[in-house]
Formats: structure tokens, sequence, C-alpha cells
């Protein structure tokens, strides 16, 4: 499963209209409502989405929340990521240092820079399957993207054009007055348009040689994230293979990966995990998959991802999702 930081989490909160209730929702996704805020701690973006969606139904001004939330961003709340895109020298290194280090806020986003005649697209590639709460979070990256460049930039930052896949949720002009110029929807790309000489202009703060100090650092992280990934996705793999036959013990995966059940066990706490809440998002995961794509009854979805019956699976489903294994399949329109 995916992960985005859980500073975005408490930057939605922080953007809800007066009044608007948030603690249940911050609560359902693991985190104190009161922080403290920590970049590197992650929330699967499945749960962050359904958040996101829950909490704008909430909000009578829920079209403009994704534009709010992302004016609020500023480049030092996102660690060091941001202090390197604070640092390059140009606005083109910015935007770079996103294509190559934007998974250390979330594998869930990737970001990619493809030049064209008209000027650079800015692509936005996001993990999900299109429920709503994706679609917003979309629409707060790239003002989050606006907000930060025009931050950062000497140059008075305008986007030549912005572009969504999705339809608009509302009044268009409503996203033309916040990023001021032409929006698009149902483009097939979430993107910035930027020219090139916003890209080449100098950054305020840019400096080659503290830019080189994060890089360096964002590129220690990198390879810690992808060390941790791997054997995340190998226990959650070899969990998966298994479920319907009940759920596995530490010590047979352990075997399976080819080492002691203590050695996985130190692993995994080293990396902020624990066996049980991997076989949770292994089983979350599959039910998700078998819910959305196949025509199983749910009796079988529960038996396939370990359940011995289908109350026990649409509890824990509850609690996993926000939403009963029935309510999940409806929304994904299976």
């Amino acid at each position: 499963m995916s992960q985005l930081t859980s500073l975005y989490v408490y930057k939605v909160v922080g953007q809800a209209s007066p009044g608007v209730d948030t603690a249940d929702l911050v609560k359902q996704l693991g985190l104190d409502p009161e922080g403290p805020i920590d970049p590197a701690r992650m929330v699967s973006s499945a749960a962050y989405y359904d958040f996101f969606a829950a909490l704008a139904d909430r909000d009578p001004n829920g079209l403009a929340l994704p534009l709010r939330i992302g004016a609020a961003m500023r480049s030092d709340e996102y660690g060091a990521f941001g202090l390197a895109w604070k640092s390059a020298p140009t606005l083109r290194g910015s935007f770079a240092r996103s294509e190559r280090y934007g998974h250390v806020l979330g594998a869930a986003e990737t970001y990619s820079l493809e030049s064209t005649a008209d000027g650079v697209f800015f692509n936005l590639e996001k993990a999900g399957d299109g429920r709503v709460g994706m679609l917003l979070s979309n629409e707060a990256s790239l003002s989050a993207v606006d907000t930060i460049s025009r931050e950062v930039s000497t140059s008075a930052f305008v986007p030549l054009a912005v572009y969504f896949r999705h339809a608009p949720r509302g009044d268009i002009s409503v996203y033309e007055a916040h990023f001021g110029c032409p929006v698009h929807f149902e483009s097939g790309r979430d993107a910035l348009l930027v020219s090139d000489a916003s890209l080449d202009a100098p950054n305020r703060l840019g400096d080659e040689t503290i830019a080189g100090f994060f890089d360096r650092h964002l590129e220690q992280q990198l390879a810690s994230l992808t060390q941790e990934r791997h054997l995340e996705c190998r226990v959650r793999r070899a969990v998966a293979t298994v479920l319907s036959e009940g759920v596995p013990t530490v010590s047979s995966v352990a075997s399976e990966l080819a080492m002691s059940a203590r050695t996985l066990q130190r692993r995994l706490s080293e990396q902020g995990h624990s066996f049980q809440t991997l076989v949770d998002r292994a089983r979350m995961d599959l039910a998700q998959r078998l819910l959305a794509e196949t025509d199983y009854s749910l009796a079988e979805v529960a038996f396939l991802t370990g359940f011995a019956d289908q109350s026990g699976f649409t509890r824990a489903f509850k609690r996993w999702a926000g939403q009963t294994p029935r309510s999940y399949r409806l929304d994904a329109g299976a």
C-alpha cells in the first residue's frame, strides 16, 4: 500500500472551515489531533484519501478546501526535501529535486518533467483508485507546488496553465482565480505547464553548496526507504500468498524469507513496523482488490483474506478502511 507524509493530514485539518469537527477523522488515521507534526511519519494513501473526502464533505466550502491547503504550504515544512527545494539555484533545480526525491514524502506521489514546444509540464502521478479523496489530494498537491514555487523564486511565478484529469467539481472560475491562469479539466494529465523563463529564474536563497548538502542527505533517506520498503513488501507479499490457508505466523513468514523469527521482528522494529501491522495491511490490500476487481461474495472475500467468518471480516475491514466491505465495493463501482 502506498503511503503519504502525515504532514498533509494536519495541513488539511488546518484549512477546514471554522466549526468543522475534525478530531474523529484524524484519530481514525492513528494520529493525535494535537500533533506533534512529523513529516517522516506516514499514513496509508487510501486512508488519507478517505479522510480528505470525508472532511471536504463536512466543510461548507469544500470546493476550495484543496486549494486553501496548497496555499498554506511552505517549503520549510517539508523537512530536508523543502530545504533542498529552497536552496536549489533555480526553480528548474527545485523541480528536478521533486523528480528525484519526491518519494521521501511518500511513495504515492511521483513527479516528472516533460519538455514541450509550449513549455515544461511538471507532471504529478499519484497511486490510487481514483476515489474522490485522491482527486482532492491532486488539487491540493498542484496548489502546493504553485505556492512554494512563488515562495522561493525571484520571478513573479505564474503557471502558463494547470491541468487535471478529473472533471470539475464546481465553478472553474474558483480554480482560475486561485492559480491565476487557465485551468483545464478532463485533460488526461495532472500537471502545471511552466515557461522556461520561469524555470530558469534564480531562487531567492539558491546556493549550490547548500543544495548539495541536502541532496546528500536526501540520497541517504531515499536509500533507506528503498531498503525498508523492500523488506516490508517481501513480508506483505509472503503473507498475501497464504492468507486463504489462514493467517501465517511470524515464524512461517521468517522461514519463507530465510531468516529467524527474531531477526525478522528486530528488522521490522528498526524500520518502525510490527509483523501484525504488516499482516493487517496485506489483508486490507487483498480485500480491497478483491472487492473492487472481482465479483466474489463477501463470504468468499472473507475466506480468501484469512477470516473464519464474514462478520469478523466486516468488523476488521471497517476498522481498517472506515467503511463496510459492501460500501467500499459500491464506491469502487464493482
